[in-house]
């Protein structure tokens, strides 16, 4: 006899008091909603195997946090978009590889003026191209695009009338089209995933804790997922998820429409750690798997058992005899596309646990488990700069706005800011007691003259920084015993290029840590040579940065964070989803920010004062 499934409903609670509050330099967040979302109960196929033996060590199938993404598909206004035109990557950064000659890397430069990229509005300063440009198996079949700009593709299949085995079962709102209707088109739609749940909430309405759907899966749960911005309108949305089992599902919830990709695992087994849209593509999307591969997938198109191909080293290196820094078993620039995947690139035989775009459309951060923050110019498929942590694996990472820093959280409960500019760690941010899960810089509260962002991690605490570079300065006696260039001039008092740069500065070494040693963090068959291996930066020499907030925000360890125009939004692993009103703000909007410019008047130019 089969066993009932027996379904609760989430719980939205709103606390009151001076716990349910914290104070910063601009004014007191309050706690406006307590979401507790419904955990699914297992599915009667994945009934618990009881080992007797108390001593077993057999592994647990891989799970993950409460993660969200928000979309608002008619949004009040954007996050400031004049940072992205405050810096842009020295022209000779933009398309040199690091393997190359100096000579080639100088005729090179003068290449790099692309014309402006039409995908994407939201990277107004970026020249990038679009990801696979040139290549012609990867152009849109004419005539099929050209009928109907507006109307975007769905998936062919209705997710509530599936009889596949990988689908449980849908539960959509039985006045969903009328709560479509009704809503405001402003507020925030959240897609969070629990256990082996999926729910799409509306966060602007007074009913949010029904969900407007809940897809439930047999029996993998999904890991994470990553909402389209090039694409959505009132109508459409674009959704991936990646899973514990591999697959990925395309879904698209206004028409309750799905695709199911890697099926199977055809074209890779292990699990879907981190999954993101190709900035400015309406097809392509960049997915993580743990066994240390990045997989460009097409949507449109169907999978085929993969084998790596013979030339894509070729393609990449210009035909180079020296081994691969970042092994292409396919490129990009392969012509053939006909099938999934569009693109792979081994990076490590460690899993990797996250990935960010650049604000400029052109390189990729990966973090992973052997600890190395990893620098990818993803539209030339080639590694550009790898940087070790002080100890453990890496598991969080995002740019800051301008795409001058890089933050990353890991197992060594640091924060560490990178400097893309100048190559090197600026600043490691001490405050948590455990590993640190989710990083995120606030654009709202960035400018081109300081930075704030937050942190959570497992010891269930939320943390708040605020940085310029005029104030972090390096420890006393720093410098004694090691001297660097400076970084505009030489010793003979000529303007030093990044590369030059980079071979005065960088070593081959990097830190081993209990979990692994250098030679078995990277891809089989790679080679690291010493121009982007940076040495790890001891603390003596590094800049420490205090928190000026650190608020134990739930009972559960956190694992999702997230700046909104009008609040602060937090998720926990049991399910919570708190969300925290700014000074000043009813949630919707910001009129907090007179007081916030105010209060950062006297900083120091970020880039004016590198550290040395």
């Amino acid at each position: 006899m089969p066993v009932p499934v027996v379904e609760t409903n989430n719980i939205l609670k709103h606390p009151e008091g001076p716990e349910f509050q914290f104070q910063v330099g601009e004014g007191t967040y309050v706690l406006r909603d307590d979401l507790h979302l419904a955990t699914p109960p297992p599915h009667p196929s994945e009934a618990p195997v009881q080992n007797p033996n108390p001593l077993s060590t057999t592994p647990a199938p891989p799970t993950a946090g409460v993660k969200f993404s928000l979309v608002s598909v008619l949004p009040r206004k954007l996050p400031p978009q004049a940072l992205y035109k405050t810096y842009s990557y020295p022209s000779d950064k933009q398309t040199y590889s690091i393997k190359e000659t100096e000579s080639r890397h100088s005729a090179e430069g003068s290449d790099s003026g692309n014309p402006p990229s039409t995908l994407n509005g939201s990277t107004p300063s970026s020249s990038a191209p679009a990801f696979g440009e040139g290549n012609i198996a990867l152009s849109p079949v004419v005539g099929k695009e050209g009928k109907d700009v507006l109307k975007r593709r769905k998936p062919k299949t209705n997710i509530v009338k599936s009889n596949s085995s990988f689908v449980s079962r849908v539960i959509p709102h039985e006045n969903l089209q009328r709560r479509l209707t009704e809503r405001d088109q402003h507020g925030l739609f959240a897609f969070v995933n629990i256990n082996r749940a999926l729910q799409w909430l509306d966060l602007s309405s007074n009913t949010q804790q029904e969900p407007l759907a809940k897809i439930l899966f047999t029996k993998a749960h999904m890991l994470c997922h990553d909402i389209n911005e090039y694409t959505k309108n009132p109508s459409h949305i674009d959704l991936v998820l990646g899973s514990s089992a591999g697959d990925i599902i395309w879904y698209e919830p206004m028409s309750q429409k799905y695709a199911r990709l890697n099926k199977n695992g055809v074209v890779n087994s292990s699990p879907v750690s981190h999954i993101q849209w190709i900035p400015g593509s309406e097809n392509l999307f960049l997915a993580s798997h743990m066994d240390g591969t990045l997989i460009v997938y097409d949507k449109e198109k169907e999978d085929a058992p993969f084998l790596a191909e013979e030339n894509g080293h070729d393609e990449v290196n210009g035909g180079s005899s020296d081994k691969p820094f970042l092994n292409v078993t396919k490129s990009v620039n392969s012509k053939n596309q006909k099938s999934n995947p569009v693109a792979c690139w081994k990076i490590s035989n460690q899993p990797i646990n996250n990935f960010a775009f650049s604000p400029d459309s052109r390189h990729l951060a990966v973090v992973s488990e052997d600890g190395c923050l990893r620098i990818v110019d993803y539209l030339t498929e080639k590694l550009t700069d790898v940087y070790p942590s002080y100890y453990g694996g890496l598991i969080c990472v995002c740019w800051s706005p301008d795409g001058k820093y890089i933050a990353t959280g890991g197992q060594d409960d640091l924060v560490s800011i990178w400097s893309l500019a100048d190559r090197q760690l600026v600043a490691r941010c001490q405050g948590h007691h455990s590993w640190v899960t989710a990083v995120a810089f606030d654009p709202w509260r960035c400018d081109e003259r300081n930075y704030r962002f937050g942190s959570v991690g497992d010891d269930c605490k939320l943390l708040l920084w605020d940085f310029s570079v005029g104030m972090l300065h390096r420890p006393k006696g720093a410098s004694a015993g090691r001297s660097r260039p400076s970084i505009s001039t030489t010793a003979g008092g000529t303007v030093a290029s990044p590369l030059q740069r980079l071979r005065t500065e960088s070593t081959t070494r990097i830190r081993s840590n209990s979990k692994n040693s250098a030679s078995g963090s990277l891809a089989d068959g790679a080679e690291i040579e010493p121009e982007i291996v940076h040495a790890v930066e001891p603390r003596a020499r590094t800049a420490q940065l205090p928190p000026v907030l650190s608020k134990e925000v739930d009972e559960h360890p956190l694992s999702g964070l997230a700046f909104e125009e009008g609040e602060v939004i937090v998720s926990c692993c049991e399910g919570h989803v708190r969300r925290w009103r700014r000074p000043g703000s009813d949630g919707g909007g910001d009129e907090g920010g007179e007081e916030r410019e105010a209060e950062k008047g006297g900083g120091v130019d970020v880039g004016a004062t590198p550290i040395g």
